[in-house]
């Protein structure tokens, strides 16, 4: 069985109404954080920045906008499924991403097929990864603290 589905898509990095240009982004999902998917930027000229946000954040905002906070997904004109924004936020600063949906939608169909959406929880070994996290989690903060 693959533990993985990995994709990559061009998208149009928007740094204002006037300038944009395209970059590479890797997918990833992965079976040991089935709740998740990683998007990997790479920026020209900059290290790559990988952002982890929820599976099914990304499916819902294919079709609709949705997200609070850091990560916010909606279609770029809601009355067409052809393109999605896709903005991160770190404090004051945020990124706008542009991208044609059919690939995040094919992408999204094979995290499906993977691990169907709602069976993340059936994963054997998920709740051994999270107690591992956890108890690294907590010896850092005992640590740190």
């Amino acid at each position: 069985m693959r533990e993985s589905v990995q994709a990559e898509v061009m998208m149009s990095f928007l740094v204002s109404e006037e300038l944009s240009f395209r970059i590479p982004v890797e997918l990833r999902y992965e079976t040991c954080d089935p709740y998740a998917v990683r998007l990997t930027f790479h920026l020209p000229g900059d290290a790559p920045v990988t952002w982890a946000f929820g599976r099914e954040l990304l499916i819902d905002g294919v079709g609709r906008p949705c997200g609070e906070g850091d990560v916010r997904i909606a279609p770029a004109d809601s009355e067409v499924l052809g393109e999605v924004l896709i903005r991160l936020q770190v404090g004051g600063d945020q990124a706008l991403f542009r991208s044609s949906a059919p690939p995040l939608v094919a992408f999204l169909d094979r995290t499906d097929k993977l691990v169907p959406l709602g069976q993340e929880g059936a994963l054997a070994d998920f709740d051994a990864h999270l107690e591992e996290a956890l108890d690294r989690i907590l010896a850092e903060e005992q640590s740190a603290g």
